[in-house]
């Protein structure tokens, strides 16, 4: 049986590729997609702990709640992105240095 130190474990693996990602990455997708990985870790804990609470079962709720909100806030993302490099040329958050013009 997989225990809740295990779901954890795997939470922490993600989270922690998630933040290399974001403090590594020179491309604005990789940043997004770094983001995403975080915010899958924090889903799997909220799943986690809803199913090893037996008095409080919200964490499903809280996670397609917070699936649902991720998917909007990529589809923001994504359509900044695509401006931004429209008008730049590049997704390199180091070369774009100014939003003005």
């Amino acid at each position: 049986m997989i225990s809740l130190n295990d779901f954890l474990m795997v939470s922490i693996a993600l989270f922690c590729i998630g933040l290399y990602m974001i403090i590594t990455k020179r491309n604005a997708i990789q940043i997004l997609i770094g983001i995403e990985l975080m915010l899958n870790a924090a889903i799997l804990n909220l799943v986690a702990f809803g199913k090893y609470d037996k008095i409080l079962n919200g964490g499903d709720v809280f996670a397609l709640f917070a699936i649902v909100l991720a998917a909007a806030t990529t589809a923001v993302a994504l359509a900044i992105i695509l401006n931004v490099y429209k008008k730049y040329r590049t997704i390199d958050p180091d070369k774009i240095n100014s939003l003005k013009d």
